[in-house]
């Protein structure tokens, strides 16, 4: 809440009727993002359409959740789709670490009470400040729309709670655009005769918190969340409807994700070089530990850097992890080469990530890496050029 009762011009301080300014922190369209990001958290939905998604902000903050792989956008704003595509393109840190899945998120132009079946079957439908900018005959249609045609298994509908608006200095609509706004009755009848419709359940809540002493009013912003009755009818509908496609795609990307093979062996063989370096220069250091133990009359070390596996910097294993190292092959050295076996690579925790098996690893890697003649093993040269960097 702030107050402001003053205001001086050409030096002079006037007074001004007193204006209550209610503030939200964070401010109010925030918090209805952070709800949505909470329900993604907790369900973790593979497709997501953002119906009206405007300035495209909240399928911004959506692209990093690893669990979706179709994230899509719906608006009737064509130019503003265009303009704010770019930004949903992949950066270059997105090909440097790719997603464990694929993504590819699509704008499409049109109205949200129109029939598209490629927004069928999705898991996660949001409508955040949407309803109430539509008149009455497309409010008509857009339950029939979203519930009865798309049928997504969870729909969160956000809208402005009326009781609040006196709240608000001279406010009778929050937006010129609007048609309407709704007193939390009006909302709930709505929503729970669209409910009982189209067999969904819903519940109520909202953001926006009242300020002291008129908690009777409510949350600023109201919302619904609807859940579709028996999960699976879903996805039963969607075999069933002929392809209608009726949106114009203005803005598509697919994201790079360990699912294409190219970026699965690009990351694959950046890790396998960096551990089998790390390797090859903790067997260096032993060695040289072990020299200078005999020079100086010590009982020589175990020269198996097996034996540690836990280097003194980088990443921390568990206790579980630490075990299944110590038990896996131990990298050795034949002459001038440097042997480190795959079953040693497989059982640190990010290649095992990366590999479910050592066929499969063998086949990723045997064209960037050099492998032992029966290729069980990476095998480096044991002494690199720039090893008197580190006087070994």
């Amino acid at each position: 809440m702030e107050e402001k009762n003053m205001q001086q011009c050409d030096g002079v301080v006037d007074e001004i009727p007193r204006v209550t300014v209610i503030q939200f922190k964070p401010p109010l369209y925030r918090q209805r993002y952070q709800f949505v990001k909470d329900l993604v958290d907790l369900h973790e939905p593979k497709k997501v359409a953002d119906l009206g998604c405007g300035d495209t902000s909240l399928i911004r903050l959506l692209k990093v959740y690893p669990c979706i792989e179709l994230l899509v956008g719906v608006d009737i704003d064509e130019d503003k789709l265009r303009w704010k595509g770019d930004k949903l393109a992949p950066f270059m840190g997105d090909f440097l670490k790719p997603r464990d899945l694929d993504l590819t998120i699509t704008l499409y132009h049109g109205s949200v009470v129109e029939r598209d079946s490629r927004l069928l079957g999705f898991d996660l439908i949001t409508c955040i400040e949407l309803i109430e900018h539509l008149d009455s005959g497309d409010l008509a249609r857009f339950p029939e729309v979203v519930f009865g045609y798309l049928s997504p298994s969870m729909v969160v509908i956000s809208t402005p709670n009326s009781e609040f608006n006196p709240l608000f200095p001279a406010v009778t609509l929050r937006d010129s655009d609007h048609k309407f706004e709704w007193s939390r009755m009006e909302f709930q009848s709505w929503a729970l005769c669209v409910a009982k419709l189209y067999n969904y359940s819903v519940e109520f809540t909202g953001v926006g918190e009242p300020p002291a002493g008129a908690e009777s009013v409510g949350f600023c912003t109201q919302i619904g969340i609807f859940r579709k009755n028996g999960g699976k009818a879903a996805e039963l509908c969607v075999s069933e409807q002929c392809d209608q496609h009726v949106y114009k795609a203005v803005f598509t990307a697919s994201y790079p994700s360990l699912q294409q093979e190219k970026f699965l062996r690009l990351v694959l063989v950046n890790e396998v070089s960096r551990q089998v370096e790390s390797l090859r220069v903790r067997y260096l250091r032993r060695l040289k530990e072990q020299q200078e133990g005999r020079e100086l009359g010590n009982k020589p070390k175990d020269t198996g850097c097996s034996e540690a596996p836990v280097p003194c910097f980088g990443p921390v294993f568990t206790e579980v992890e630490k075990a299944r190292i110590k038990k896996s092959p131990k990298p050795f050295c034949v002459e001038d080469k440097f042997f480190v076996p795959l079953q040693r690579l497989l059982a640190y925790p990010k290649l095992n990530h990366l590999c479910a098996s050592e066929e499969m690893m063998r086949s990723v890697i045997a064209d960037s890496v050099g492998l032992s003649s029966d290729g069980s093993a990476v095998v480096v040269d044991l002494h690199d050029y720039f090893d008197y960097l580190f006087d070994f």
